[in-house]
């Protein structure tokens, strides 16, 4: 029954990951028991409910992950579900380093992989805080001074909002925040993100 929603491309990746491809099989057999569509996406295994996304795969150096797109509106009845960063707002991630921690907790995983079908069946979303970090000071003044900036800028979806925010804030420096906006001014203007 699963083989039929089996990727190439994903069979493709799986041969190429050097780091944890049997718990990254593992988990993939499980995703595809609960009936999603299996994709490539930003260089990832990634699963489909009608074409939202729904979990993503991924390997990393210390360990390799589940990642549940909208897991902050998951109930982790059994607290295995993480933030993947400080800034995160609607994904959550369990992180695994054999297959035995995988096998161990398979029924689990398949019920928060079936919530998670469930909240985007009935159209959950996530409230994302628009932008819970504040302006820089720079960025504001260059908001200020070129009005078509601040429009290109509102354009943007929240995340990407936020991902300008955080990089533009980052630097101690106020001269290397100035140089990261002028650096990056044209990319919004284009309507574009910071990872596009």
């Amino acid at each position: 029954m699963t083989n039929s929603k089996m990727n190439p491309k994903v069979d493709i990746y799986l041969t190429k990951v050097y780091k944890w491809p049997e718990e990254l099989e593992k988990l993939r057999m499980i995703v595809l028991d609960c009936g999603l569509t299996e994709e490539l996406k930003w260089g990832a295994p990634c699963y489909t409910y009608q074409k939202s996304n729904i979990v993503i795969i991924g390997a990393f150096n210390d360990y390799c992950t589940i990642s549940f797109f909208k897991g902050a509106l998951l109930k982790d009845a059994h607290r295995i579900l993480e933030k993947a960063g400080e800034n995160t707002q609607a994904a959550r991630l369990v992180r695994f380093t054999n297959v035995q921690e995988i096998v161990e907790i398979e029924p689990v995983l398949k019920a928060y992989i079936y919530e998670a079908i469930e909240v985007e069946k009935a159209g959950l979303k996530v409230n994302f805080k628009k932008n819970p970090e504040p302006i820089p000071e720079e960025f504001q003044n260059k908001l200020d001074e070129i009005p078509a900036l601040k429009t290109a800028f509102d354009a943007l979806t929240p995340g990407r909002q936020r991902a300008y925010i955080l990089y533009f804030s980052s630097p101690k420096q106020s001269k290397t925040r100035v140089s990261r906006i002028e650096k990056y001014k044209q990319k919004i203007l284009d309507g574009k993100g910071l990872n596009d």
